[in-house]
């Protein structure tokens, strides 16, 4: 009989990692990890673990045979700032590995008559404002709004998207019998903020960049201009979203994909807070042509009117508890203690 699991891909990256702390904590459910690194050695024996790559098809076929996925978190991506250098490599990670792993829960939604629960991590990036005029004016979002993202990473992101709700709503729609469909169901993060874990990639880390190189007493130039405003969230409310849209009755959803978020401000107010809590950082702006080009096609906010009235999503930390409870004590320990 095949182990029932939840399977958490891109595991080693920063919300792979807290999602492994999360159900480590609750004990509720046996984990499967997948990634093309190891895990930290914290979180050694807390999953079961697997160093590949979600391009190997000849893994999953191994793992089916072993387990079940009842859940599967699909965390596995090529971010932003590497998908413009390496848009060929994102297409086929982003959007061929999603479209494996999907391929895959629909056929154990299948097998076992029972819809599998795809949850899959979306963006910002899915969005392209024209204009910073367009940007102020449209400052909160909606999930349908300007969907023009203009990186390889937003449109892979858009993209799959859309073929996870077709393998939720209209695969097999020509079979004679109306099939179970897998359930899909998708989060547009803003841009996340983690104390734990080094950014790693992302046209929105400057943020946390700011936070981590004043820790550790190191200059640090900022590659946006300082008017640059976009939504934020700290990991552990991105967490709470991602649990708490996994677990919503599936009744209640009347969308496959919600925008969530928390607080919105601009570059120099982010430093404001920065240089409150380490008045001795070193903290510069000298814009990248491109990548100020990518931040300014992002909306400034998100509206998640839908998200809180589906299933009662709501950030429990809004701009001075993110950085003043979580945020610098955490960051502060971390460096204290390396």
């Amino acid at each position: 009989m095949r182990k029932k699991v939840i399977l958490i891909t891109g595991a080693a990256g920063e919300i792979g990692q807290a999602l492994i702390r999360n159900f480590s904590e609750t004990g509720q459910a046996d984990l499967l990890t997948l990634d093309l690194h190891s895990l930290p050695d914290p979180l050694d024996g807390l999953t079961t673990h697997i160093v590949g790559d979600v391009l190997d098809d000849n893994l999953f076929a191994r793992l089916v045979t072993e387990y079940e996925f009842d859940t599967i978190f699909h965390m596995a991506a090529l971010l932003s700032t590497r998908s413009e250098f390496a848009p060929d490599l994102a297409h086929q990670v982003n959007v061929n590995g999603t479209l494996a792993l999907l391929q895959l829960a629909a056929d154990q939604t299948q097998r076992r008559d029972q819809p599998v629960t795809f949850i899959f991590p979306s963006s910002v990036a899915a969005y392209g404002v024209p204009d910073l005029e367009t940007k102020a004016r449209d400052y909160f979002v909606r999930e349908w709004d300007w969907n023009y993202p203009t990186t390889m990473y937003g449109c892979n992101k858009l993209y799959c998207e859309m073929l996870g709700s077709y393998y939720g709503k209209h695969y097999l729609q020509l079979a004679r019998s109306l099939p179970t469909m897998l359930d899909f169901r998708s989060i547009r993060f803003p841009g996340l903020i983690s104390a734990f874990t080094l950014p790693s990639g992302g046209t929105t880390d400057y943020g946390p960049e700011m936070l981590h190189a004043a820790a550790k007493g190191e200059a640090y130039a900022c590659f946006v201009r300082e008017d640059t405003v976009l939504p934020f969230m700290v990991m552990p409310d991105a967490i709470t979203a991602l649990i708490e849209l996994a677990e919503a009755p599936r009744e209640q959803l009347r969308r496959s994909v919600y925008n969530v978020t928390s607080f919105s401000l601009s570059a120099a107010e982010f430093l404001e807070r920065v240089l409150s809590a380490f008045p001795l950082a070193e903290i510069s702006f000298v814009p990248d042509v491109r990548r100020q080009g990518i931040v300014d096609s992002w909306p400034a906010g998100l509206n998640d009117h839908a998200a809180r009235r589906d299933w009662n999503w709501q950030p429990a930390y809004e701009i001075d508890r993110a950085f003043d409870d979580y945020l610098v004590p955490n960051i502060v320990k971390r460096y204290q203690m390396n």
